[in-house]
């Protein structure tokens, strides 16, 4: 199968990570199941942390990053000046031709080449497989800011979700429930569509170590939950069904849920919060859900004006859960503040946000 260019329709979506990020290296591996091509990224988590004082406020957490003058060792002469060499024009250059292949949809996913040369700290690398361009019903087997957002904030509270049951809801590649997995004891990482879920499942396997640092054990099991069906699905002929046990152990323990980024069509969000309070009152315990969302800005025909009509659903859809009295749950809102450190590179724009939804009986 040869491409020779990307054609994009009307409603391909770009994933905006990997375009804020054109020097990362990305190994296209694959076609998935219906012909997009599957890439596999690495994302390193940032461990060295320094507290800064701000001007005039608390203290914050700067991550040094790779692309720091000090970690690249860049060369300076005697004045202190960038020493840079130039290539000579005349010069031929000695790299290996590099050839992007497309395999056909029948090829085995690529191994890794040689993993045991993985450079220093690689137990700190997050690997992913994700498409770059999709059309909107399939964005979850993109990677988006969201996510990062969650992952920052799991990593940052990691004694909060210590040992604890954490159901993931629209987990798309799993990057969430990978993070969330380093500190919790169990973690249901959902979806729906079995293309999605395979997807994650070897996203999961990539990252198995994550599972047993330190002196903990924990656990990923990726199932099927669809926002539009009523109950959760323990159908034994599909792959990714719950055990009765499982959906026990659900409603025994859960204590956490999360979703990032996932509110970006009405019909879905309106499932989302009939979802969470569905599988909220039937635990057993209060729990605290915990949702990002980027405040997307569009400008619309309808409106001729720009606008955000799906982040406008969702704060309608969150003020109505605090606002429900059925005598069963009280729901606290509240934003979090983004105060807390950053562990990946990405753009933290202003328009991304985190809730915290806080759910008890009276």
């Amino acid at each position: 199968m040869v491409m020779d260019q990307v054609t994009f329709r009307s409603d391909t979506v770009l994933s905006d990570v990997h375009l804020l990020l054109p020097n990362a290296c990305h190994l296209m591996k694959r076609l998935n199941g219906v012909g997009q091509p599957v890439f596999i990224s690495k994302f390193r988590i940032l461990r060295d942390c320094d507290e800064k004082e701000p001007s005039g406020g608390s203290p914050v957490r700067e991550c040094e990053t790779a692309e720091s003058s000090d970690a690249l060792n860049v060369p300076r002469d005697e004045d202190g000046d960038l020493d840079v060499v130039r290539r000579p024009r005349n010069a031929t250059s000695n790299r290996d031709a590099v050839y992007p292949i497309i395999l056909s949809q029948s090829v085995a996913a690529l191994t890794d080449q040689d993993e045991d040369s993985e450079e220093d700290g690689a137990r700190d690398i997050i690997k992913i497989e994700h498409t770059m361009a999709t059309p909107l019903e399939d964005v979850g087997k993109q990677i988006w800011r969201g996510a990062f957002l969650m992952a920052d904030f799991i990593l940052a509270h990691s004694s909060m979700f210590k040992g604890a049951t954490v159901l993931d809801l629209g987990a798309g590649t799993g990057l969430t429930s990978i993070v969330m997995a380093m500190v919790a004891k169990m973690v249901y990482c959902t979806d729906v569509g079995e293309d999605l879920l395979s997807m994650c499942q070897r996203n999961v396997s990539l990252n198995k170590h994550f599972e047993s640092q330190g002196d903990k054990e924990s656990e990923i099991r990726v199932r099927q939950l669809d926002w539009m069906a009523g109950d959760i699905c323990t159908d034994t002929d599909l792959e990714f069904c719950w055990t009765e046990a499982e959906v026990e152990d659900l409603h025994d323990n859960t204590t956490f849920l999360i979703a990032a980024d996932v509110c970006y069509d009405d019909d879905l969000t309106d499932a989302l919060f009939r979802t969470l309070y569905r599988i909220i009152g039937n635990l057993r315990h209060p729990s605290t859900t915990y949702i990002s969302i980027e405040k997307r800005l569009n400008f619309t025909l309808r409106h001729m004006d720009v606008s955000c009509e799906a982040y406008d659903h969702f704060r309608h859809c969150l003020n109505e859960l605090q606002q429900m009295t059925d005598g069963k749950t009280n729901f606290t809102i509240e934003p979090v503040k983004r105060s807390f450190p950053q562990f990946f590179q990405y753009e933290r724009v202003e328009q991304l946000e985190l809730w915290k939804v806080t759910a008890e009986r009276p």
